[in-house]
């Protein structure tokens, strides 16, 4: 199996960020062969509780094939599409070059797979194992490895269930046919001033404002993604 690698010299080949749920996808800086993402961040409220919480969005690549060419004005074209890679990520080792500043505020940056299977799409945040943002260059790999006590499911907030849901990790590795994301996970969400009701009902920063000091700052440069598969 051919391995991806995306080195960012010219132009994202697909990679971009997320500016909300109405604003879609927001261009990254490509900046001396690297790709940056700088705060502030919006917050994901798709997978508040019952779901696993919110989350930042830093890095996205569409792993399907229309919906890969979908924001080619802002990612450029997706090399991972263009070039016929697969979706099966049993076993894949993703490896980062990365360096940054970061004040983490309790998160950790961590690689998020999602696949949609019986019209559902599941996602699975490997929580067992994270990338370190420091401040000179660094290589990290972590393991796709099929074993649900290293990862954490998504499921979904209370009014998208009928979009995200719980699909078995193996069936999602096995066709990752959504997207892949680097992101800062979990968030400390807390309401500015009071709130009339449960917080997780409403939409943070949409509904209400937050406290932003309680979130994650800085930046993050990414310089190279290679994803070995194992098959």
């Amino acid at each position: 199996m051919p391995t991806y690698i995306e080195t960012f010299d010219h132009d994202p080949g697909g990679w971009f960020g997320w500016i909300s749920n109405a604003g879609g996808p927001r261009p990254l800086e490509i900046q001396g062969g690297a790709a940056i993402s700088r705060s502030p961040w919006w917050i994901d409220y798709n997978h508040a509780p019952p779901g696993a919480g919110y989350m930042h969005l830093l890095y996205m690549l569409f792993t399907g094939g229309a919906a890969g060419e979908h924001h080619r004005e802002v990612a450029g074209p997706n090399r991972f599409v263009s070039g016929g890679f697969g979706t099966d990520f049993t076993d894949a080792r993703v490896t980062l070059r990365l360096k940054g500043e970061l004040i983490a505020s309790g998160t950790k940056l961590h690689l998020l797979c999602q696949g949609t299977h019986n019209g559902l799409c599941t996602g699975w945040i490997l929580t067992g194992q994270s990338f370190d943002v420091t401040p000179d260059w660094s290589e990290q790999t972590v393991h796709c490895t099929p074993d649900e006590e290293q990862w954490t499911c998504l499921g979904s907030r209370h009014d998208r269930t009928d979009f995200y849901g719980r699909t078995p990790l193996k069936t999602v590795l096995a066709d990752v046919n959504a997207d892949i994301l680097l992101v800062l996970f979990p968030l400390d969400i807390a309401p500015m001033g009071p709130l009339d009701g449960d917080p997780h009902l409403l939409r943070p920063e949409r509904d209400y404002p937050v406290w932003r000091s309680r979130l994650p700052e800085g930046y993050v440069m990414l310089d190279e993604v290679r994803i070995e598969f194992s098959e």
